[in-house]
C-alpha cells in the first residue's frame, strides 16, 4: 500500500480532508517516522483513538517488512541509549534487540519504557519498519510496554558482552574490554557547528577494530585498558566501526587487555564476513592491474587522473605516486591487495624520482608497472590490511608485504595427509 492510500483510507476512517491528511503523512515520513506509527499520531491529532482492535500477537520469526503492526512477548537481549536529532529537536531513544523462542529481531523505542536485559515484557501495537534491509521494531507513545505474565527462555545470549571479531555493523548497547591502541583528537564540522571528537583503534585478543568516541572520554587514552559500556556500531570502510557516545561509561580496568595479532584468514571467508580490519591473508599474486606503478593524482581530492582528467575537478596538473593494485588468489577466491607509496617503494626498489627517471628513459611511464609486475607476478605473499567489500569487488588496503617465507612443498604435504586421514 502506498502513502496515497494510505491517507485515503485514514482520511475516510477520520472523516478529514484527504490532502490534508497526506501532508501530514508526507512530514512525518520524511523524518523516518514508520507509517503505522504516523497513522496513530495523526489519530490522535484529529481525536480518534485509532479503533478498537489491536493488532494481533506475533512470533518474531513471522514478522517481516509488510506486517504493520504487531503485538509481541519477548525477552530483551540488549539496551542502548542514543541521542538523535529528529524536527529539529533532540530526542533519547533506546535501541538493541528482542528475542523469542522463534528468532530475534532488533528494535528502537522512541519512549524512556522500563526496557532490561534479561526481563520478559509484552509489546502491543509495535510497528515496523525496515532497517539495513531486515525487520525492526519500533515502538512509542501509541504503543504499550509490560512485564509479561511467563518469563520466557530463549536460545540467545542476554546482555551486550562481546569480543571486538563477534561485532557487526547494526549493533547497539554492545559492552566491550579493550585495548586503545591509537587515538587521536580531531575537529569536525558536527550538527552544532565545530566539535571535538576521538578516533582511533582499539584491540582485544579477538580482533582490532577502528573507533569514534563522539564525546571524548578521558580514558580513552593510548595503551589504556577499558571496559565501554553502551556502544553502537557502524560500517567504516566496510568493517565495523565502534562508536563511543555521551551515553557510553568508560572504565579503567586494572589488568591489561592482550593484543592478538591480524587474523590470518582465507581469502574466501575475509571476503564472506562483508570486510575485515587488520586481517593478514596469504596467496599468489596472478596479475597487476592497470593503475598501478607510476600514476598522477588530482591535488584537489586525491583521485587518481586519467590523461590529466579528474572525474570530480576536470583537467588537473596530477601530482605523481606510485601504487600497486595486485590480484591475490589462495585456491579459494581472491582479493586485490591495494600497495600505497611506501609499500610499492620497497617492492619497485626505488622512490618517486626513480619511477620518474625510468619513465622518461623508455619515454612511457607504463614500464614502472612493467617492472612490478616483473617482481611480484607468480609469487606467494603475505599481505596485512584492511578489507572492504562493496559492488566493485574486494580490495585489501595492505599496511604490510611480504613474501611467504613457508614452504610450499611442506604444506602440499600437510594438504595431502590431511585429506588421507
Amino acid at each position: 500500500m502506498n502513502l496515497d492510500d494510505h491517507a485515503e483510507d485514514l482520511a475516510s476512517d477520520l472523516g478529514v480532508d484527504k490532502q490534508e491528511v497526506k501532508e501530514g503523512l508526507e512530514n512525518l515520513v520524511e523524518y523516518s517516522v514508520p507509517i503505522e506509527e504516523a497513522k496513530q499520531s495523526l489519530r490522535r491529532k484529529y481525536g480518534d483513538g485509532g479503533g478498537n482492535t489491536g493488532p494481533s500477537a506475533a512470533d518474531i520469526a513471522d514478522i517481516d517488512t509488510d506486517s504493520g503492526s504487531v503485538t509481541v512477548t519477548a525477552v530483551v537481549l540488549t539496551v542502548g541509549t542514543r541521542s538523535i536529532r529528529y524536527q529539529g529537536d533532540d530526542h533519547t531513544i533506546l535501541e538493541g534487540e528482542l528475542a523469542d523462542e522463534s528468532g530475534k529481531i532488533s528494535y528502537t523505542a522512541w519512549e524512556e519504557f522500563d526496557l532490561e536485559p534479561g526481563k520478559t515484557v509484552t509489546i502491543g501495537n509495535a510497528s515496523v519498519r525496515e532497517y539495513e534491509g531486515r525487520p525492526e521494531l519500533n515502538f512509542g507513545e501509541s504503543s504499550t510496554v509490560g512485564a509479561a505474565d511467563d518469563a520466557l527462555d530463549v536460545p540467545y545470549e542476554v546482555g551486550g558482552d562481546r569480543d571486538l571479531a563477534e561485532l557487526r555493523a547494526g549493533d547497539r548497547g554492545r559492552n566491550v574490554e579493550v585495548q586503545v591502541v591509537e587515538v587521536e583528537t580531531r575537529t569536525i564540522d558536527g550538527r552544532d557547528g565545530e566539535t571535538e571528537i576521538l578516533s582511533g583503534v582499539v584491540g582485544d585478543e579477538s580482533a582490532r577494530l577502528p573507533f569514534t568516541d563522539w564525546n571524548p572520554h578521558a580514558e580513552l587514552r593510548e595503551g589504556a585498558s577499558v571496559r565501554i559500556e553502551d556502544v553502537y556500531v557502524r560500517e567504516f570502510r566496510g568493517v565495523p566501526s565502534v562508536n563511543v557516545s555521551e551515553f557510553s561509561t568508560v572504565t579503567e580496568l586494572s589488568d591489561p587487555i592482550e593484543l592478538g595479532g591480524p587474523a590470518r584468514m582465507e581469502i574466501r571467508d575475509a571476503v564472506g564476513r562483508g570486510g575485515a580490519y587488520d586481517v593478514e591473508l596469504q596467496g599468489n599474486v596472478l596479475e597487476v592491474r592497470d593503475g598501478s606503478g607510476l600514476i598522477q593524482r588530482c591535488p584537489e581530492c586525491g583521485r587518481v587522473t586519467q590523461k590529466g582528467q579528474c572525474r570530480q575537478h576536470g583537467e588537473v596538473d596530477g601530482e605523481d605516486d606510485l601504487r600497486v593494485k595486485a590480484i591475490l588468489d589462495d585456491g579459494t577466491a581472491t582479493v586485490t591487495a591495494i600497495l600505497g607509496s611506501d609499500l610499492t617503494e620497497q617492492v619497485y626498489g626505488g622512490g618517486i624520482e626513480d619511477a620518474r627517471e625510468q619513465a622518461r628513459d623508455a619515454m612511457d611511464q607504463e614500464v614502472v608497472a612493467d617492472t612490478i609486475r616483473a617482481e611480484l607476478v607468480g609469487g606467494e605473499y603475505v599481505v596485512r590490511g584492511h578489507l572492504s567489500v562493496d559492488e566493485y569487488g574486494a580490495n585489501l588496503e595492505a599496511t604490510a608485504f611480504r613474501p611467504a617465507d613457508d614452504d610450499p612443498a611442506a604444506r602440499a604435504a600437510a594438504f595431502l595427509a590431511e585429506v588421507d586421514a
